[in-house]
């Protein structure tokens, strides 16, 4: 969640309210955009605060936080409209930036009176607006300069990573744009954005000056601001157009709400016959359906006490009639997509504790499902025939389910970017995890007896998610005496217990010894397969006994059983 750092005494002086450092009052005003002071630096005169809603970048900032808390605390009610005078700048957007980086925005603001406070919080509002909406920089960065030093129009244009040099923000000496993905912090940082590519993007001015290489750093000579800097341009490129726009109105309306002047930059796309003006401050419209709001929430409210509420939120509306009425949205409220939204401002307002709680009655009551019963009767035979229950993990990799069993490699559930080499895919057989724990518990004497009933995906292209879970149950005897009479012995009574008749027929199955391997019938159907392991495995598994073994198909053996009764 994003957290913001501000000047105390800023944020009161912008909000026109004494809080008296009251943490208490502080979090109750908060509470309203979803805040909540997480620092409190009386010493400092800063505080953290962490907004918990992540859609609403336009509350990044000091600007964009007391913005909207003057709404929901009626210091200001209704609509914030900003608007942008004449075109004054051009940008000539070259078309080999199209699969690099090829999108761009920018805004002049004009008239600043900066101090070191504000400059301060627009770093941090660029850098969180970076990190967050802007997919660390590869979906948007920002860039501000000093208007004052930049000769228009511009030239959004690529460069090889040798042709062009400038000094980097923060350092004093001229690097290529190659030296900066190598030397730079940002540039080690970001660098593998356009690593890749034979051309880098470059931002320059009419006299070729650079004044940026997006994303990665600004020029130390155009685009550093201090408090003398009383013009500004703004600039923000990426890979979506929609999110550089965005990004574009909630830095301009910031620096707007500090007393600038915005004007209109034209983005000239020749390659693609077409020219946009930024930014756009328009607003947009949507409608509220009365009963809508109301079964949402549980209230009784009318056309007008919902408008009433939209307007503390900042909205405006118009057109209010007795079922529904249009509301008209900012230009920064890009979280707004669907008639919840505004529903969920609605409630924000009215004020969630003057909201009477309503227990929801549930249609339904939690059960045990029904094969469950069965699967515990099958545990408690197993540890009455002596074995140890064991629970090992579902996901694991191709070598334990295939390579070490001897078997060849057959199509699993593959996981598309595992963390760790030993957990690849899920399992499709249950046998391997349980000789993988006694492989990593030799320690243990002899005899070991472990079982484990657990859940195997396997791939089948009938299901809605293309897979299907089943229930097996794995157990191994491992001894110097194991044998195949031993664990048919097992077999017979955890069969004769639960009052099924089985036969058994040979077949063959790599991971067991030929010969002494036996497919599990029920109803002249197989369910399982029971032997002594073969040597091959246990040497791929570094067990020195012999081994004998169980898979059954829990899942198969439910039905059949259901069926009988």
């Amino acid at each position: 969640m994003p957290t913001i750092d501000i000047d105390y005494t800023e944020f009161e002086r912008l909000l026109g309210l004494d809080l008296h450092k009251d943490l208490e009052k502080i979090n109750d005003v908060l509470a309203s955009v979803k805040g909540e002071t997480k620092v409190f630096d009386e010493k400092e005169g800063t505080m953290s605060v962490e907004i918990k809603d992540t859609n609403r970048p336009d509350l990044w900032s000091i600007e964009g936080l007391v913005r909207a808390l003057r709404g929901f605390l009626g210091l200001k009610e209704g609509l914030n409209e900003y608007s942008v005078d004449n075109v004054s700048a051009e940008v000539w957007v070259d078309r080999r930036l199209e699969n690099i980086r090829p999108y761009i925005g920018c805004a002049l603001i004009k008239n600043l009176k900066l101090t070191d406070s504000m400059i301060r919080g627009f770093m941090h509002m660029q850098d969180k607006l970076d990190q967050t909406y802007g997919r660390n920089r590869r979906r948007t960065s920002i860039g501000l300069y000093n208007l004052d030093l930049i000769q228009l129009p511009l030239r959004y244009t690529v460069a090889a990573p040798n042709d062009i040099s400038f000094v980097p923000l923060g350092f004093n000496e001229k690097m290529t744009l190659k030296d900066m993905l190598i030397k730079h912090p940002k540039g080690i940082e970001y660098g593998d954005i356009v690593r890749d590519q034979t051309v880098y993007p470059i931002l320059l001015d009419a006299e070729h000056k650079p004044l940026s290489f997006p994303p990665i750093i600004n020029s130390n000579e155009l685009g550093r601001i201090t408090e003398q800097t009383r013009n500004v341009l703004v600039e923000v490129t990426g890979t979506s157009d929609e999110a550089v726009l965005n990004t574009l109105k909630i830095v301009t309306v910031a620096l707007m709400d500090r007393g600038g002047e915005a004007y209109a930059a034209k983005i000239q796309y020749p390659h693609r016959g077409l020219d946009v003006t930024t930014p756009n401050f328009a607003t947009s419209t949507m409608d509220l359906n009365v009963k809508y709001t109301c079964r949402i929430l549980g209230l009784q409210l009318d056309a007008n006490q919902i408008g009433c509420t939209l307007l503390k939120a900042g909205h405006g509306t118009r057109n209010i009639e007795k079922d529904r009425l249009q509301v008209e949205i900012p230009c920064y409220r890009i979280d707004v997509m669907h008639p919840i939204d505004l529903v969920e401002d609605v409630a924000i307002s009215y004020g969630y504790n003057n909201i009477t709680p309503l227990w929801r009655e549930m249609p339904t009551r939690g059960s045990v499902r029904p094969e469950q019963g069965l699967i515990d009767v099958a545990r408690e035979l197993m540890v009455g025939l002596g074995f140890q229950e064991i629970l090992t993990y579902t996901l694991t990799n191709p070598g334990n389910l295939f390579a070490k069993m001897n078997c060849k490699k057959n199509k699993t559930v593959e996981i598309l970017n595992p963390k760790v080499v030993t957990f690849t895919c899920l399992r499709s057989w249950l046998l391997p995890s349980v000789i993988e724990f006694v492989s990593n518990n030799l320690h243990v004497e002899c005899p070991q007896k472990v079982f484990e009933v657990g859940k195997i995906t396997i791939l089948d292209k009938a299901a809605e998610t293309m897979t299907r879970d089943e229930d097996r149950l794995a157990a191994v005897i491992y001894d110097a005496e194991a044998s195949f009479t031993q664990i048919k012995s097992v077999l017979d009574s955890f069969m004769m217990n639960l009052g099924l008749k089985w036969q058994i027929e040979q077949i063959e199955h790599p991971s067991f010894i030929k010969g002494r391997t036996g497919g599990v019938l029920i109803r002249e159907k197989q369910v399982g397969v029971l032997g002594e392991i073969n040597p091959k495995v246990l040497e791929g598994w570094k067990l020195e006994n012999p081994m004998a073994a169980i898979e059954l198909d829990v899942d198969e053996i439910i039905k059949i059983r259901r069926k009988e009764n």
